[in-house]
Parts: C-alpha cells; structure tokens; sequence
C-alpha cells in the first residue's frame, strides 16, 4: 500500500502509481499556489527524506519515488538517466501538470536536466542541487568516499532516513549508481532552455564549486548560490535556507 510521507495533517493528497514502458514511479502531489514543483530524488533516496523542504515550498508540490527507490517497484532493467527523464515527462502529460519548477537533488538535478532539455514544454524553472556527477571524479569509489565524507556530522535523523532509503534500494544499487556515472550531464546542460538555479551547500564534496562554475557556463543566465555550513544534503537536513532560495526563484519566473 502507498502511503503519504510529506503533506501535512488535514491536506488534501493524491497518490498514484504510474506504469509507462515497463517502469513504475509513484507520485505523491499535494498544495495549491502559482507554481507546481516537482521534486527528484538523489540515487538510495525517495520521496520521502524530504519532508522539510517540501513543507516550506507555497504551491503544489509533486514528489516522486522513481523506479526502484522508496516505495517504487523495481523496474524490469535499470534505467539511464535520459529514460527516467522520459518516464518523468509521460507523468506530467498523463496529469496534465502545466509546466513545473523541477528541483533535482543530487542524481535528480541529471534527470531533471534531462527532463528541460528533452521535454522543455513541461519545464518552467530548474533547480539544480547538489548537482551530480562532477567530471573528475566519475567512479563509484570516489563518489562513495565524498558521500561517506558528507555524512560525518549530518543529525542521527537525516542518517536514519538516508539508511532506511539505501536499503529499500536494494540489491541492484550498484547499477543504478553506474547508470549515474555513465551519464554526461553536460550535454544536457548546454541544451536548457528554462531559466536554472544552481544550491551547492558550502561543505559538499560531492558537488565542488569547480564543478558548480562549469555548469553555470553551459547555461547561460544561470544563477548559483551556495547555503553557508550545509553539505550535500541541503534540501534534508535545515532546509529552510534552501527552501528560501527556490521559492524565491521561483516567484521571479
């Protein structure tokens, strides 16, 4: 049974598992206002590690478990990050969403991307944060060492949670990390079209500002702001700096 993780009590809430080309996501929508936001996901997460920031955005808000994580079921064969974009665009027609703020954390800032560069009619603003997989570093070692190095100090919660979600990843995580590492972010980077806001927390290995600087010069009229003394679970872990930033984003589109 799917269950609500982020509308607070007594909010209206829809839930819904969608099937297209042999995968399943599961959404979970809440809220009203003058933008819709869609939330992704980082890789060994799901919908629901991000209840703080969730419940400070003023819209509607969609947030998915994509195949395999949270409360999704494990897809027939993994997929690369341009068919989650695809599975993610088949959604929003199928509900008639109108264009959303899409905000990727981590893994989700490459399929977001994906999703404005392929399908940029669904597309009204980007949020990139914590964007993955910076260009020097495209292996699993090192990006298990950053993530490892990230989590020194983050609240017990945040830890709980992120470990409850890896495990519901199940057996097959390690490709879908390989499917992330494949992935070349930048060539989709160069082809968005919709206005992009880039958070990096100050202390986040897994996003280095080097990396940050190279996105922001694909897109031109991008934005980046880094969230003094958060890493990289900005939008998790005190959201309320990130939560700020977006929505201000936001209400300038």
């Amino acid at each position: 049974m799917v269950s609500s993780y982020l509308a607070p009590k007594g909010t209206p809430v829809t839930l819904l598992e969608f099937e297209h080309g042999g995968a399943t996501l599961i959404a979970e929508t809440f809220g009203e206002g003058a933008h819709t936001f869609l939330l992704l996901h980082g890789i060994g997460m799901g919908r629901s590690v991000y209840l703080d920031v969730v419940q400070r955005l003023k819209g509607r808000v969609i947030a998915l478990d994509l195949p395999g994580f949270g409360e999704a079921p494990e897809p027939t064969r993994t997929l690369t990050m341009e068919r989650h974009a695809d599975l993610v665009a088949a959604y929003l027609r199928h509900v008639d969403s109108g264009p959303v703020v899409v905000i990727g954390h981590s893994m989700g800032s490459q399929i977001g991307a994906e999703l404005a560069a392929r399908h940029p009619s669904l597309v009204e603003g980007v949020v990139l944060a914590g964007p993955t997989v910076n260009k020097a570093a495209r292996n699993i070692g090192a990006q298990a060492r950053y993530l490892l190095t990230d989590l020194v100090g983050e609240r017990p919660l945040v830890i709980w949670r992120g470990a409850r979600e890896y495990l519901r990843g199940g057996p097959h995580l390690l490709r879908k990390m390989r499917a992330t590492i494949a992935h070349r972010p930048e060539r989709a980077f160069a082809r968005i079209e919709a206005p992009v806001l880039v958070l990096r927390g100050e202390d986040d290995p897994l996003a280095p500002m080097s990396w940050c600087r190279e996105i922001i010069d694909e897109i031109p009229g991008a934005d980046l702001q880094v969230i003094p003394d958060h890493g990289h679970g900005t939008l998790i872990s005190d959201s309320e700096p990130a939560a700020r930033l977006i929505q201000s984003f936001a209400d300038r589109l």
